[in-house]
């Protein structure tokens, strides 16, 4: 009696596996991990990915929807165009590179950059499938950037630019930002913040200054440039979902900072600052561009608000020298005289030389100048600061002692 399996085959069908193709590996290419398309370019096609943030988002507490006053950024960036030019004339941009060395050897794997059109945030990733696709990234990178004529970047001077301007060069491609004002938030961001927090990057402002904190999809910087070597080897691109969130996060805390801190030098009595310490930096900022009254109005709500002892020092101090530039010596002599019951002892030295020079009463001089070695004796100084003080104060003490006949 014929078996199952004759019978199975007389009907034509194979039994077994071994007739069957080997199991194709699963591809999971970008497009399969990101939302995106391929856009043509005379160079090749590239991949793009595209979010659109409305007029509603707010990341953290701050919205990207904001009037982005530029006037005092412009004139601390030294570059009178920013102050002309609408926000959305500015792109955001944010590379994630092959390495951080810089160099020709160097490329950018993925830049992100986004730009306000008809008031959305309009986000778009270019990625390197290949680094053979570069010259299409980079040719369709221009046509995003083609309506900008500002650069908004959080270190972008240093590295995102000249990074990005040696892949243009070595593929003879005009870079399309070569002649666009740029405002770098990183230099800007140590003005405000280096007194008060124990980092200025980028994503350590964003959960400290805005508010945001990422998502488990986050990845950390060190580790982009390796997940993107595993993939160039594995061609699976699963791991680099997390890399285009870090970037997209890292653009859109861009506009999100600019709009904060715009609207922070613009008005800084609205209540975005709440830290005394965070007033003192916008004094030194006004102070530093000319604004000389309205820093000294900044250095007395950071020292009402209250401040450290040594912080209060500081203050006082750079508030006092302020004063005097502007001719209000009455109103330094109470800060340095608020001061010195407090035991700072530049004070005592700048009551010292008060009397002397000003008020020219050598013996009440002689009083601070000494009361000013006294706070030296007894302050726990390094050798070298009791040095120059007691080298300063005495010289000064012995030159009033000549005036006053002691």
């Amino acid at each position: 009696m014929p078996s199952l399996s004759d019978k199975l085959k007389s009907l034509g069908v194979k039994t077994g596996t071994s007739h069957l193709a080997p199991p194709q590996p699963v591809r999971h290419t970008i497009d399969t991990v990101v939302a995106g398309s391929f856009l043509s370019t005379p160079r090749g096609e590239a991949f793009v990915s595209e979010q659109i943030f409305d007029e509603g988002y707010l990341h953290g507490t701050v919205s990207h929807l904001s009037t982005f006053p530029l006037s005092l950024i412009s004139q601390w960036a030294n570059d009178p165009r920013i102050a002309d030019l609408p926000i959305h004339k500015f792109a955001f941009l944010d590379t994630e590179t092959s390495g951080m060395a810089g160099g020709t050897g160097t490329y950018a794997f993925l830049v992100g950059a986004a730009r306000f059109v008809n008031g959305k945030f309009t986000l778009q990733q270019f990625f390197l499938r290949d680094p053979s696709e570069e010259p299409a990234m980079l040719e369709a990178l221009i046509n995003f950037l083609g309506p900008c004529e500002g650069l908004v970047t959080f270190n972008g001077k240093s590295f995102d630019v000249p990074l990005l301007a040696t892949r243009y060069s070595l593929h003879r491609i005009p870079a399309p930002f070569k002649n666009y004002a740029h405002i770098d938030l990183l230099p800007l961001a140590r003005r405000l913040w280096r007194d008060r927090l124990p980092s200025r990057a980028l994503k350590y402002l964003e959960e400290h200054v805005l508010g945001f904190t990422r998502t488990s999809d986050e990845v950390p910087g060190y580790e982009i440039p390796w997940l993107y070597f595993d993939y160039l080897r594995s061609g699976d691109a699963r791991p680099l979902g997390g890399v285009f969130y870090h970037n997209a996060m890292d653009v859109v805390a861009m506009a999100a900072l600019l709009s904060h801190v715009s609207e922070l030098l613009a008005d800084p009595y609205s209540g975005r600052v709440e830290h005394g310490l965070d007033f003192v930096a916008l004094g030194k900022l006004y102070e530093d561009l000319g604004h000389w009254d309205e820093a000294a109005r900044l250095f007395e709500r950071g020292l009402e608000i209250g401040l450290t002892e040594s912080d209060f020092g500081v203050a006082v101090k750079r508030l006092s020298i302020l004063q005097k530039k502007r001719g209000d010596v009455s109103r330094a002599l109470k800060l340095w005289e608020e001061a010195a019951q407090k035991g700072h002892i530049y004070a005592h030295i700048e009551l010292a030389k008060y009397y002397e020079h000003k008020l020219r009463n050598a013996k009440t001089a002689i009083q601070w100048a000494k009361s000013a070695r006294m706070e030296v004796e007894h302050a726990d100084l390094p050798a070298y600061i009791r040095k120059h003080w007691l080298t300063e104060i005495d010289h000064r003490l012995a030159r009033l002692e000549r005036k006053a006949g002691v």
